[in-house]
């Protein structure tokens, strides 16, 4: 199994336009083969930051899911509404 998480900051003023965005980005994630879970996090002390955690099979599902038309499309929508790129870190569970 493969976690990722990714930190999204929006630009002062977007956030709820670039909040929108994520959210239309969570049902169609979590339709894909792999997708185990797919959740969508406001950070209570920063308003402009956004955090995905994503747990995908392995990691053919992961990147299968940087192919999709509904991702391309939430990046095009996004790309105006950010502060700067995402921080995307890939995790694996340590037993």
């Amino acid at each position: 199994m493969i976690r990722i998480m990714a930190r999204i900051t929006a630009r002062a003023g977007s956030e709820l336009e670039l909040r929108s965005v994520l959210q239309e980005l969570r049902l169609p994630s979590r339709q894909e083969a792999g997708c185990l879970s797919y959740e969508l996090f406001h950070n209570q002390d920063n308003p402009l930051e956004f955090v995905t955690v994503e747990q995908w099979r392995d990691q053919a599902a992961a990147d299968a899911h940087l192919t999709t038309p509904h991702l391309a499309r939430a990046i095009t929508q996004a790309s105006d509404l950010l502060a700067q790129p995402p921080m995307i870190d890939r995790f694996n569970l340590v037993d």
